[in-house]
């Protein structure tokens, strides 16, 4: 029943030997201790074990570091596909590069994955394998420290045995009766007496060889293997370390390369965005299905100088109301010097072409102010042509896309939909870049040359 109690193939007899050999095992590290029992040293083996720790501490400091730089590497995934993907929330579809910009973001997010389980495959998983064999070899050797604790008492035992046993003349010693018992043994009865006691002292020598002889076997089994292994382990950890850090390095390279054309790429498409935005107009080449700015709203007023604006980017062609002064525009009309200029309708340029008849018969001056020679065009008017006669100045007409509110006297206020004739500046010097000067078609027909004239900008509108 004792036996059951303890555990399946733990016995009474097995434990009171465990409790024996750690008791013996005590007393002698206690002896050594005091220094009155010598103790087998073995300086080359205690110099490996102390590379053997260093080794096992570096590389469990490394462990831990490639584990927190994978976690950071998840982290930054994480957080680079948040701030991406927000990204393209944002984007409307009709922006430049859209597709382009989703494709980025798929890339980018696969690219991040695939450089997390590089790292995880061919370090981590290596880093791990290398590091499980130091368990291992470190229980062996706690294994040895005992084998030679119990090696130094066999020896001890041995020698205490055997000392003391002989005489001065090689024989063996008797020694004489000391209890009572002995000395009330007959003299005839002493001779056995002190052969049994002789018998008994060389069972005792025997077993003191036999387990002497079974220590010392032992502990050098094990002691032989740990002596190949650790030299042998010591060394693979230049290997190692090189195989880790090349791999991660490789992974790194090829990780910031790919990511670094990718932002490129992304840096393009808002680079070509910021200048449509900027122009209103889309890039040469660009598709107008996939990258036309959203009408969603009125685009930004451009700014004016003179009225402590800010300045407005240059556009990139020249505003034709800076190249037209007003002795071309008369020109423009001249039947003889432009017999197949081309108003901004079929129905105007025939009735300019009409009027321009005249003018050919009776030459103006060119010292002729561009108020006296108006302009004479097609409107339709409830669905009827007649000629209708421009402002002096004019230029070409515009729509107006949105709403704008006049926030100073000289400028025009317009409704969506409302027709704007353009007209030159009195003076070119004048003109602010991103605005332009006009009157609306409706106010021009009904109140001519009282018709309120002033700027407005360009972007509000489209022309005709």
């Amino acid at each position: 029943m004792a036996e059951m109690g303890m555990g399946k193939g733990v016995t009474a007899g097995k434990l009171a030997s465990n409790v024996q050999k750690k008791l013996t095992r005590a007393q002698e590290k206690v002896m050594q201790k005091l220094g009155k029992a010598d103790e087998t040293r073995d300086v080359a083996f205690e110099e490996g074990v102390i590379n053997f720790n260093k080794q096992y501490t570096e590389g469990s400091k490394l462990q831990k570091d490639l584990r927190a730089y994978l976690a950071a590497v998840q982290t930054m995934h994480e957080s680079s596909k948040n701030l991406q993907e927000c990204l393209s929330d944002m984007y409307e579809p009709e922006w430049y590069g859209k597709d382009d910009l989703d494709s980025i973001v798929e890339d980018t997010d696969v690219l991040w994955t695939d450089f997390h389980q590089k790292l995880v495959d061919n370090a981590l998983i290596s880093m791990d394998t290398y590091l499980g064999q130091f368990p291992d070899i470190k229980s062996r050797i706690a294994k040895r420290d005992r084998k030679l604790v119990d090696y130094d008492s066999a020896r001890h035992n041995h020698s205490s045995t055997n000392k003391g046993k002989k005489g001065k003349d090689g024989g063996i010693k008797i020694t004489k009766p000391a209890s009572l018992l002995e000395r009330a043994t007959p003299v005839w009865a002493q001779g056995i007496l002190s052969a049994h006691n002789i018998a008994q002292s060389n069972l005792s020598r025997n077993q003191a060889e036999d387990e002497l002889e079974r220590a010392q076997k032992v502990f050098e089994e094990i002691n032989e293997d740990l002596q190949e292994e650790l030299p042998s382990l010591w060394n693979s950890r230049v290997g190692f370390y090189i195989s880790t850090f090349q791999s991660m390095s490789g992974f790194e390279e090829k990780f910031h390369k790919e990511m670094g054309k990718l932002d490129q790429n992304l840096y393009d498409i808002l680079v070509k965005l910021e200048k449509q935005d900027m122009s209103g107009e889309l890039p040469r080449g660009a598709d107008p299905a996939n990258h036309t700015l959203s009408p969603g709203g009125p685009p930004p007023i451009p700014k004016s100088p003179s009225k402590l604006r800010p300045a407005m980017p240059p556009r990139p062609e020249s505003s034709p109301c800076r190249d037209m002064k007003p002795e071309n525009i008369i020109n423009l009309f001249d039947a003889a010097a432009a017999p197949n200029i081309s108003v901004t309708s079929p129905t105007q340029a025939d009735t300019l072409t009409t009027s321009a008849a005249p003018t050919a018969a009776a030459p103006t001056p060119a010292a002729a102010a561009p108020e006296e020679t108006p302009v004479v065009a097609a409107a339709a008017t409830n669905g009827d042509s007649e000629a209708v006669e421009m402002p002096p100045g004019f230029l070409f007409k515009v729509t107006t896309m949105h709403d704008y509110a006049a926030n100073d006297s000289d400028e025009l206020e317009m409704k969506a939909g409302d027709i704007v004739l353009v007209v030159a500046f009195d003076n070119p010097e004048e003109q602010d870049e991103g605005w332009l000067m006009g009157m609306k078609q409706e106010d021009w027909i009904q109140n001519k040359q009282s018709s309120l004239k002033g700027v407005f900008p360009e972007n509000f509108t489209s022309r005709l």
